[in-house]
């Protein structure tokens, strides 16, 4: 299915007894993905500094190093030479290592793109929509992924880790808020959306809740590595986040960790609503109407908004006081070191809300609250398929305790 049922009783993931056994390959397995994790972090680390950052001895990491450059995951940067001894040699990822293809699936547009091993953007497609639909959204998986391979050539195409797909859990769910019929959107709740998927494309499939993996970038491509702890909230046509503690993505019971957007907050004439009422860019869309402007251009290029004027500024205000309900409720329960705020809008736009939701905290009762920091996301816009295009990268790539006891694909 394309969502986890919170109402259902929830399966227990399965834990691995860690008194096995990890052998020579587990701990090899973690160790290179350790090494990239740290060189992912830093841009470039010599072995000297791997050494010291990892613990391994320089003697393991010059092998794995070599192992990682044999393979193409690494390149050798400048030599850079101190004052004593030989030129030390500092080591990157090689963004041509490995590519994967990311789609986000949102409620009035979907996005597939192609992503390189450290997370840039090569390739790009996009479809808007009224609202999704099942039959016309998987054509255009099939029409976005024809698309982006006719532009690659074989050897990049060899390269292709798997297909990553970002999407909500409940596209059904508030189908009046967009004005989307139930008849229709109840269609989902007969879909395995991974498995259609799986079903088209020649790659290996992962799914994850779209504001989870837009977390997930922010978490390794993004600010992660200056916050431990953070709460990340992504306003697209709903508001949506995620929680990382202790630099690790967490997701729950049910893989809903950070789905705030059912959080109650006070609106602005004092009555009690879900947050995504307020925080969600379909609020914005109705007061366009209100005031008697074209909503279509919001889904045609999330950078390529104009200054809406009065509608924007109320939209904004009413958001900030909102958010910062769900800041100080937040930070009431886990001690964050910063709560991280993006969305499907121009970096403009964010830099007006997070001031906004600064000076809305400020005006809140906080005695007794230790606030953690408001700041402007990193990853931008395009944050749901960045997390999208990661997963199959996390899977295969990122350090993973368990990888020391089970097995290796």
């Amino acid at each position: 299915m394309i969502r986890k049922d919170a109402t259902a009783h929830a399966v227990p993931a399965e834990i691995l007894d860690p008194s096995g056994g990890a052998n020579q390959v587990r701990v090899r397995a973690y160790n290179e993905r350790l090494v990239m994790s740290l060189v992912r972090r830093h841009g470039s680390l010599s072995k000297a500094e791997i050494a010291r950052r990892s613990g391994l001895s320089a003697q393991t990491v010059t092998v794995i190093m070599r192992a990682l450059e044999a393979e193409g995951l690494l390149m050798r940067g400048e030599p850079m030479r101190g004052k004593v001894g030989q030129p030390s040699v500092p080591m990157r990822l090689n963004p041509d290592a490995v590519y994967s293809f990311g789609l986000k699936i949102g409620r009035r547009s979907a996005d597939l793109v192609m992503m390189d091993f450290v997370g840039g953007i090569r390739r790009r497609a996009r479809r808007t929509y009224p609202y999704p639909m099942p039959g016309p959204l998987l054509s255009f998986v099939e029409e976005g992924l024809a698309e982006l391979e006719a532009a690659i050539t074989p050897e990049e195409r060899a390269r292709i880790a798997g297909f990553g797909v970002a999407a909500p859990f409940e596209l059904w769910s508030w189908a009046s808020e967009v004005g989307a019929p139930q008849a229709d959107m109840d269609q989902w709740r007969g879909v395995d959306l991974e498995a259609e998927i799986a079903s088209r494309v020649p790659y290996p499939v992962a799914l994850q809740n779209d504001a989870t993996s837009a977390c997930a970038a922010e978490l390794v491509f993004g600010l992660g590595p200056q916050y431990p702890d953070f709460l990340y909230l992504f306003i697209g046509s709903f508001i949506g986040g995620g929680v990382v503690l202790n630099s690790a993505l967490f997701t729950g019971r049910t893989g809903t960790a950070g789905a705030i957007g059912p959080l109650p907050v006070q609106g602005r004439d004092g009555e009690t609503v879900q947050l995504l009422k307020i925080a969600s860019i379909y609020r914005l869309e109705n007061l366009l109407r209100e005031h008697g402007i074209d909503p279509k251009p919001l889904w045609y290029s999330p950078d390529g908004w104009i200054d809406f004027g009065a509608p924007l500024a109320i939209w904004i205000e009413d958001m900030a006081a909102a958010l910062a309900q769900a800041v100080v409720a937040s930070a009431s329960v886990i001690d964050f070191s910063a709560v991280i705020i993006d969305g499907g809008f121009p970096a403009w736009v964010r830099e007006r809300v997070v001031a906004a939701t600064q000076a809305a905290v400020a005006r809140l009762d906080l005695q007794g609250v230790t606030l953690p920091e408001i700041v402007e996301g990193a990853v931008g816009s395009a944050a749901r398929s960045i997390g999208g295009a990661s997963l199959p990268l996390f899977s295969r790539y990122l350090p993973d305790q368990n990888v020391l006891f089970k097995e290796l694909a």
